[in-house]
């Protein structure tokens, strides 16, 4: 390495260290913490001295209990029981798939909408993005109101349907707030690829007598994967992390039919169960970290923008 190399890589090492030295406090550290703790016993009282001690080393006690329901050497502990950990993981995988396959067919039709040139495209691409500025929590509480059972879709169908209460009807009400909620965020990533396409090979392939969905297929899908599989991404990790919305609309309980993996976290530490709930936040942690890398290794989601040699 030359001598002008090696001092610009210094100069950018200088520059971007105190990033990095915010990123290690804010994201490694709590990450360590929670897996450190994850192998610690909880509290617990001494016969001995009536006082609460320090449970010590657990091994893999905790991700055990979780995943297998057997306590092994420690107590298990009372309240949130392991047996919710297998549905609350089925239905946050359900929840993945359904809402982001909608999004992305809803986002790249909204996308090619928005893309066109027409008088007022601009007030459209504002008032698309409204639901998802809105914070989730008021999108929950208004869905709830929508899914009441004298609510808004109930007499407009006629219907009387318990959307709160009933396991599928529940499930189906948080997947229809969670699509009308992020599925603009889609549909931006997905038209900043759009319009990084050159007009002029549209053009030439009218010329050449192609038609709209020859077209879409050849050369719209084709240029747009990378923002495409980008958008599917962030998604996908942000559906696996779901959590207010079900929790708002639906019910806070670990055993409700729309519980995922984050609210079971949420219950145990309310709970008291810090470690254990350490140990299946990890998990949470662990399945995340292996998707995007699939999604990044083997799907073609360039999040680095270089692309593939």
């Amino acid at each position: 390495m030359s001598a002008r190399k090696r001092k610009t890589s210094t100069s950018a090492l200088v520059l971007i260290a105190p990033s990095l030295a915010v990123l290690a406090v804010v994201i490694g550290y709590p990450i360590v913490r929670a897996i450190w703790l994850s192998f610690q016993s909880d509290k617990h009282l001494d016969p001995a001295t009536g006082v609460f001690v320090e449970g010590g080393f657990a091994g893999v006690q905790h991700y055990l209990y979780w995943l297998t329901q057997q306590c092994g050497d420690m107590t298990c502990p009372p309240g949130v029981i392991a047996t919710d950990f297998w549905p609350s993981l089925r239905i946050t995988i359900f929840f993945a798939l359904v809402t982001v396959a909608v999004e992305t067919v809803l986002g790249m039709w909204m996308a090619t909408v928005m893309n066109r040139d027409f008088k007022g495209r601009g007030l459209l691409r504002a008032a698309v993005l409204v639901p998802w500025a809105i914070p989730t929590a008021v999108t929950a509480k208004l869905w709830q109101f929508i899914f009441a059972d004298h609510g808004i879709i109930n007499s407009l169908l006629g219907t009387n349907i318990g959307w709160t209460t009933d396991p599928w009807a529940a499930r189906t009400a948080v997947i229809i707030a969670d699509v009308w909620k992020t599925t603009p965020f889609m549909a931006l990533l997905i038209l900043a690829g759009l319009q990084m396409i050159p007009q002029d090979v549209y053009e030439a392939a009218r010329v050449d007598g192609a038609s709209k969905w020859q077209i879409f297929t050849k050369i719209t899908l084709p240029l747009v994967k990378p923002a495409l599989m980008v958008a599917i991404l962030f998604r996908t990790l942000d559906a696996l992390r779901m959590y207010d919305l079900p929790v708002i609309l639906i019910s806070s309980s670990s055993n409700s039919p729309t519980a995922t993996i984050s609210q079971l976290v949420v219950e145990d530490m309310r709970q008291g169960h810090f470690n254990s709930a350490s140990a299946l936040s990890t998990l949470v942690f662990l399945l995340i970290f292996f998707v995007a890398f699939v999604m990044i290794r083997f799907l073609g989601a360039d999040i680095s923008g270089r692309g593939k040699k």
